[in-house]
């Protein structure tokens, strides 16, 4: 049962009962208290204080209950101050165990919700935007361009636990000048990041294919687009690499998630909507896709993509790379 703390009021009830020497027990059932209670304010009285003393007495002691805030050594604030400079998350720091830490991952979480140790919560990751109920993708679209998803469940019935299939998007820049396009393999949350420059469908084809030539053929099973009009030259890409290409549902961007979600990630590492792509230099997409695939993930039980991606592929496979 929890513990209520005595009102003004009831001390001063209190305070009335012991001038007219009333019996603490009786006092205890009159408010519903327990007797220790009133004998506690009765035996405070009985030193000659007020109950005015009492009150502020009380007050203090009950500023300093509850807990203590929890605290770190120097050395555990330095490395998670580090870690979450390298895009690192409480939850990861926490999970991945590389150094103990002498506090759970929820209080953790609380010190940067506090400022504590100078930890800043707009450092941490965006819990992301919703659309409104009722809400229409009015972007362009050119219909269903090809095979629908549903047709890739039939195709790999073991879809869901089986390595090599992408989930691909563009992303623009400023104005809708520019774009970056995104590749995201699902078991290992691998996040391929091409410089297409342009949203075009002969930009995206023509660097897509440069990419996919220098894997080894049939590393990857399938990509699944959504039905941008950049995607418009898939069957080129799906016979010349020998690869399953599927669309999701037009208006249904939940159907590739795990992409939806990098491409947001992305936009907080650096590829801002702010930020004109058209003449984005390679050196720093190459940077952006290296720092995020070494963050460990929850859903990798806190290994990094990259180790869960070189774990799937053979040595002759290697080879080729």
């Amino acid at each position: 049962m929890t513990y209520k703390h005595l009102t003004t009021r009831e001390l001063t009830l209190i305070a009335e009962f012991y001038r007219q020497d009333t019996r603490a027990y009786r006092v205890a059932k009159s408010l519903k208290r327990s007797a220790e209670t009133i004998y506690r304010v009765y035996r405070y009285l009985d030193t000659g204080k007020t109950i005015t003393q009492y009150l502020k007495q009380y007050q203090w002691n009950k500023r300093r209950c509850g807990r203590k805030p929890m605290t770190l050594p120097d050395d555990e604030v330095s490395y998670i101050t580090k870690q979450v400079s390298q895009g690192w998350t409480p939850d990861t720091i926490i999970g991945r165990s590389e150094k103990k830490i002498s506090c759970s991952m929820r209080t953790l979480y609380r010190m940067f919700a506090r400022g504590q140790y100078g930890f800043d919560v707009k450092q941490l990751p965006m819990k992301g935007n919703r659309h409104p109920n009722g809400y229409v993708e009015r972007r362009g679209k050119a219909g269903h361009l090809g095979r629908s998803i549903y047709q890739r469940y039939r195709d790999f019935p073991h879809y869901q636990h089986e390595f090599g299939h992408l989930e691909a998007d563009t992303v623009q820049g400023k104005a809708h000048h520019g774009a970056v396009m995104t590749l995201v393999e699902r078991i290992s949350k691998v996040e391929i990041v091409l410089n297409v420059h342009h949203k075009t469908a002969e930009s995206v084809n023509y660097y897509l294919d440069q990419w996919l030539s220098k894997q080894p053929r049939h590393l990857f099973k399938s990509i699944t687009f959504d039905n941008g009009k950049e995607f418009a030259g898939w069957r080129e890409i799906a016979n010349k690499h020998d690869i399953q290409t599927y669309f999701a549902e037009v208006g249904a961007p939940n159907q590739r998630g795990l992409n939806e979600n990098t491409n947001g990630i992305l936009r907080r590492d650096g590829l801002s909507k702010k930020k004109d792509f058209r003449n984005l230099p390679d050196e720093l997409v190459t940077q952006l896709m290296s720092y995020r695939n070494n963050i460990p993930r929850k859903s990798l039980h806190y290994r990094t993509p990259i180790e869960v991606f070189m774990e799937n592929i053979t040595d002759a496979q290697l080879v080729s790379f």
